[in-house]
């Protein structure tokens, strides 16, 4: 019973949140442009699916590029950092720069070397900045998080740095690479879509071009349908990532 209301509560929430929305925009007559129903939203989305699916296809694909490219740069480097400690203080401040450094900022600049007719590849170049830094610094905490008692009894029996990285400290990462995925695939949905705010171009239109071409007719209520797609995708990503962390770490305990 306690698991039923513990699913039931969440929807009931959200169905009366719905209710409120409803009652409160025809209640006090509020203009459509400015804020739909949800009956509004509802319908919108039903009548523009094929495209919105579409665009929501195109921003998941771009921030599972992305994802995966900036996974393998970051173990690569916190690997190069195992191996190589100074390495560290030397990528650290770069690393650091580029995580404070807004992705709509610096959108242009990266438009431009990418190529003006190929925004999509500025789109994924920028989220994959976004998403480097969660699996970076996961990565490297962990590499630092192996038993204090392991590592005595690797330098015991005198192992090589390589085979302490890839032996003791690379499974010891484990939990903290996966954690660091978790966010870096919420931070990949944020960054294509904040890209691709910035490369202003329907070159690749996804949800973030649908927001805005829906923006300038006032067609608000499909701006707020793209945006649950795009909560949709969010959830979907993060349930995807919760289920590969359980199993990864089923199999790192019993490791």
């Amino acid at each position: 019973m306690t698991r039923l209301a513990e699913k039931v509560a969440p929807l009931a929430f959200a169905a009366v949140l719905l209710a409120i929305w409803e009652l409160a925009c025809r209640g006090l007559h509020v203009p459509a442009y400015f804020l739909p129903p949800p009956s509004a939203v509802a319908r919108a989305l039903v009548a523009n699916f094929p495209v919105l699916a579409a665009a929501a296809w195109k921003t998941f694909s771009v921030a599972l590029i992305a994802l995966v490219i900036a996974s393998l740069a970051a173990q690569l480097l916190a690997v190069l950092i195992g191996l190589h400690p100074l390495l560290e203080k030397a990528v650290r401040p770069l690393a650091s720069v580029i995580q404070v450094t807004p992705v709509i900022a610096i959108a242009p600049l990266v438009l431009i070397w990418a190529g003006i007719d190929h925004p999509e590849r500025a789109i994924i170049a920028l989220a994959v900045l976004v998403a480097f830094f969660p699996i970076f610094s996961g990565a490297v905490t962990g590499l630092r998080a192996a038993d204090p008692d392991l590592e005595r009894l690797f330098d015991l029996y005198g192992a090589s740095r390589w085979r302490r990285v890839f032996r003791l400290r690379l499974p010891s990462a484990v939990p903290f690479l996966l954690e660091g995925h978790k966010v870096a695939a919420g931070l990949a949905v944020i960054g294509a879509v904040v890209a691709e705010f910035g490369a202003g171009s329907g070159g690749v239109r996804g949800l973030a071009w649908q927001i805005l071409d829906a923006g300038n007719k006032l067609q608000t209520d499909r701006m707020i349908a793209a945006l649950v797609l795009l909560g949709v995708m969010g959830i979907a990503f993060h349930a995807i990532l919760e289920a590969v962390e359980r199993v990864g770490l089923r199999w790192w305990r019993g490791r």
